[in-house]
Protein backbone atom coordinates (compact mmCIF):
# COMPACT_ATOMS: atom_id res chain seq x y z
CA UNK A 1 0.00 0.00 0.00
CA UNK A 2 1.61 3.49 -0.84
CA UNK A 3 2.80 5.58 1.92
CA UNK A 4 2.50 9.18 2.96
CA UNK A 5 4.65 11.50 5.42
CA UNK A 6 3.30 9.54 8.11
CA UNK A 7 2.32 5.87 6.95
CA UNK A 8 0.06 3.96 4.70
CA UNK A 9 -2.66 6.18 3.51
CA UNK A 10 -6.10 5.77 5.66
CA UNK A 11 -9.14 7.26 5.15
CA UNK A 12 -9.43 6.92 9.55
CA UNK A 13 -6.07 8.64 9.68
CA UNK A 14 -5.55 11.88 12.11
CA UNK A 15 -2.57 12.72 10.61
CA UNK A 16 0.34 12.13 12.68
CA UNK A 17 2.41 15.03 13.28
CA UNK A 18 -0.79 16.61 15.16
CA UNK A 19 -0.45 14.23 17.66
CA UNK A 20 2.73 14.71 18.45
CA UNK A 21 3.20 16.08 22.23
CA UNK A 22 3.95 20.12 21.79
CA UNK A 23 6.52 21.86 23.73
CA UNK A 24 4.88 24.15 26.40
CA UNK A 25 3.87 28.12 25.31
CA UNK A 26 4.37 29.96 28.22
CA UNK A 27 6.01 33.50 29.73
CA UNK A 28 9.42 33.95 30.67
CA UNK A 29 8.77 33.67 34.32
CA UNK A 30 6.32 30.97 34.31
CA UNK A 31 9.03 28.61 31.78
CA UNK A 32 11.30 29.65 34.90
CA UNK A 33 9.18 27.90 37.57
CA UNK A 34 8.14 25.12 35.44
CA UNK A 35 11.88 24.74 34.91
CA UNK A 36 12.84 24.65 38.85
CA UNK A 37 9.94 22.45 39.34
CA UNK A 38 10.82 19.90 36.89
CA UNK A 39 14.63 20.00 38.14
CA UNK A 40 13.66 19.47 41.52
CA UNK A 41 11.28 16.70 41.00
CA UNK A 42 13.82 14.58 38.91
CA UNK A 43 16.36 14.74 41.54
CA UNK A 44 13.40 13.79 44.25
CA UNK A 45 12.11 11.28 41.94
CA UNK A 46 15.77 9.70 41.29
CA UNK A 47 16.93 10.17 44.89
CA UNK A 48 13.73 8.87 46.87
CA UNK A 49 11.33 6.72 44.18
CA UNK A 50 8.29 9.05 43.00
CA UNK A 51 6.32 6.93 45.92
CA UNK A 52 8.60 8.62 48.42
CA UNK A 53 8.55 12.27 47.72
CA UNK A 54 5.45 14.41 48.47
CA UNK A 55 4.57 17.27 46.46
CA UNK A 56 5.44 19.67 49.08
CA UNK A 57 8.89 18.63 49.05
CA UNK A 58 8.78 19.17 45.03
CA UNK A 59 7.87 23.08 46.07
CA UNK A 60 10.36 23.80 48.52
CA UNK A 61 13.39 22.05 46.44
CA UNK A 62 12.38 24.22 43.53
CA UNK A 63 11.20 27.50 45.62
CA UNK A 64 8.05 27.81 44.86
CA UNK A 65 4.34 28.10 46.27
CA UNK A 66 2.68 24.87 46.98
CA UNK A 67 -0.30 26.16 45.13
CA UNK A 68 1.69 27.63 42.37
CA UNK A 69 2.36 23.56 42.26
CA UNK A 70 -0.87 21.92 42.23
CA UNK A 71 -2.77 24.70 39.80
CA UNK A 72 0.49 24.14 37.23
CA UNK A 73 0.41 19.86 37.35
CA UNK A 74 -2.09 19.28 39.62
CA UNK A 75 -0.43 15.95 41.34
CA UNK A 76 2.50 14.00 40.82
CA UNK A 77 0.94 11.95 38.20
CA UNK A 78 0.88 15.56 36.77
CA UNK A 79 4.56 16.16 37.25
CA UNK A 80 5.17 12.58 36.07
CA UNK A 81 3.49 13.37 32.66
CA UNK A 82 5.54 16.96 32.20
CA UNK A 83 8.65 15.04 33.09
CA UNK A 84 8.23 12.44 30.45
CA UNK A 85 7.04 14.83 27.44
CA UNK A 86 10.49 15.77 26.28
CA UNK A 87 11.63 11.97 26.75
CA UNK A 88 8.78 11.26 24.42
CA UNK A 89 9.10 14.15 21.88
CA UNK A 90 12.35 12.54 21.33
CA UNK A 91 10.63 9.31 20.42
CA UNK A 92 7.88 10.82 18.17
CA UNK A 93 10.80 13.27 16.37
CA UNK A 94 12.92 9.62 15.43
CA UNK A 95 9.72 8.21 14.05
CA UNK A 96 8.37 10.94 12.08
CA UNK A 97 11.72 11.55 10.83
CA UNK A 98 14.39 9.63 12.12
CA UNK A 99 16.41 7.28 9.71
CA UNK A 100 14.71 3.15 9.26
CA UNK A 101 13.91 1.20 10.99
CA UNK A 102 12.03 3.13 13.64
CA UNK A 103 11.89 5.86 11.24
CA UNK A 104 10.31 5.98 7.49
CA UNK A 105 12.17 3.71 4.74
CA UNK A 106 11.74 0.13 6.39
CA UNK A 107 9.10 -2.34 5.56
CA UNK A 108 5.73 -1.78 7.69
CA UNK A 109 6.66 -4.97 9.65
CA UNK A 110 10.38 -3.69 10.69
CA UNK A 111 9.07 -0.38 11.53
CA UNK A 112 6.54 -1.92 14.32
CA UNK A 113 9.15 -4.34 15.66
CA UNK A 114 11.23 -1.17 15.36
CA UNK A 115 9.17 0.99 17.81
CA UNK A 116 7.92 -2.04 20.24
CA UNK A 117 11.36 -2.42 21.40
CA UNK A 118 12.51 1.35 21.20
CA UNK A 119 9.16 2.14 23.66
CA UNK A 120 10.59 -1.04 25.78
CA UNK A 121 13.94 0.38 26.32
CA UNK A 122 12.00 4.49 26.90
CA UNK A 123 9.36 2.64 28.87
CA UNK A 124 12.60 0.64 31.65
CA UNK A 125 14.66 4.18 31.60
CA UNK A 126 11.30 5.69 33.37
CA UNK A 127 9.50 2.74 34.52
CA UNK A 128 8.33 4.58 37.57
CA UNK A 129 7.28 7.94 36.18
CA UNK A 130 5.78 6.09 33.43
CA UNK A 131 3.50 3.70 35.65
CA UNK A 132 2.64 6.66 38.00
CA UNK A 133 1.77 8.68 35.37
CA UNK A 134 -0.49 5.48 33.87
CA UNK A 135 -2.37 4.57 36.57
CA UNK A 136 -3.53 8.39 38.34
CA UNK A 137 -7.05 7.45 37.95
CA UNK A 138 -9.28 4.49 35.97
CA UNK A 139 -8.25 4.69 32.35
CA UNK A 140 -5.35 7.29 32.78
CA UNK A 141 -2.87 5.70 29.97
CA UNK A 142 -5.96 6.17 27.45
CA UNK A 143 -6.35 9.78 27.85
CA UNK A 144 -2.42 10.73 27.62
CA UNK A 145 -1.57 12.20 24.48
CA UNK A 146 1.49 10.55 23.82
CA UNK A 147 -0.94 7.23 24.24
CA UNK A 148 -2.75 8.33 21.15
CA UNK A 149 0.38 9.45 19.27
CA UNK A 150 1.66 5.62 19.65
CA UNK A 151 -1.43 3.79 18.70
CA UNK A 152 -2.10 6.05 15.66
CA UNK A 153 1.60 5.32 14.60
CA UNK A 154 0.50 1.61 14.98
CA UNK A 155 -2.63 1.56 13.64
CA UNK A 156 -1.43 2.99 10.07
CA UNK A 157 1.28 0.33 10.02
CA UNK A 158 -1.04 -2.11 10.63
CA UNK A 159 -3.52 -1.14 7.83
CA UNK A 160 -3.44 -3.97 6.31
CA UNK A 161 -5.13 -5.94 9.18
CA UNK A 162 -8.82 -6.66 9.32
CA UNK A 163 -9.17 -4.13 12.30
CA UNK A 164 -5.79 -1.86 12.84
CA UNK A 165 -7.36 0.10 15.17
CA UNK A 166 -8.07 -2.97 17.83
CA UNK A 167 -4.64 -4.83 17.40
CA UNK A 168 -2.69 -1.48 17.52
CA UNK A 169 -4.45 -1.45 21.27
CA UNK A 170 -3.83 -4.76 22.01
CA UNK A 171 0.25 -4.56 21.34
CA UNK A 172 0.08 -1.57 23.24
CA UNK A 173 -1.26 -3.34 26.29
CA UNK A 174 1.84 -5.25 26.38
CA UNK A 175 4.10 -2.34 26.93
CA UNK A 176 2.01 -0.85 29.40
CA UNK A 177 3.97 0.29 32.69
CA UNK A 178 2.16 -1.97 35.08
CA UNK A 179 2.42 -4.62 33.00
CA UNK A 180 5.89 -4.49 32.07
CA UNK A 181 6.68 -3.99 36.51
CA UNK A 182 4.65 -7.21 37.07
CA UNK A 183 6.19 -8.98 34.64
CA UNK A 184 10.14 -7.56 34.51
CA UNK A 185 11.19 -9.59 37.66
CA UNK A 186 10.23 -12.86 36.53
CA UNK A 187 10.76 -12.89 32.67
CA UNK A 188 13.70 -10.03 32.62
CA UNK A 189 14.48 -8.06 29.74
CA UNK A 190 15.75 -10.10 27.21
CA UNK A 191 12.56 -12.41 27.01
CA UNK A 192 10.15 -9.64 27.03
CA UNK A 193 12.26 -8.41 24.07
CA UNK A 194 11.91 -11.74 22.60
CA UNK A 195 7.99 -11.70 22.71
CA UNK A 196 7.55 -8.27 21.90
CA UNK A 197 8.84 -9.38 18.23
CA UNK A 198 6.94 -12.01 18.28
CA UNK A 199 4.04 -9.97 18.74
CA UNK A 200 5.13 -7.69 15.78
CA UNK A 201 6.12 -10.43 14.08
CA UNK A 202 2.43 -11.92 14.65
CA UNK A 203 0.38 -8.95 14.22
CA UNK A 204 2.34 -7.15 11.29
CA UNK A 205 1.06 -7.44 7.73
CA UNK A 206 2.87 -10.62 5.22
Amino acid sequence: MPEDSNGPRSGYATPLELLRTPPPRERADAARNRAAVLEAAARLFAEHGPEGVSMDQVATAAGVGKGTLFRRFGDKAGLAVALLDARERDLQEAILSGPPPLGQGAAQGKRVEAFLLAYLDHLLKHLSLVRMSETASPGARYRIGAYRFWHRHLTLLLDGDPDPEAAAHGLLAALSAEHVSALLPELGEDRLRAALIRLANAASPA
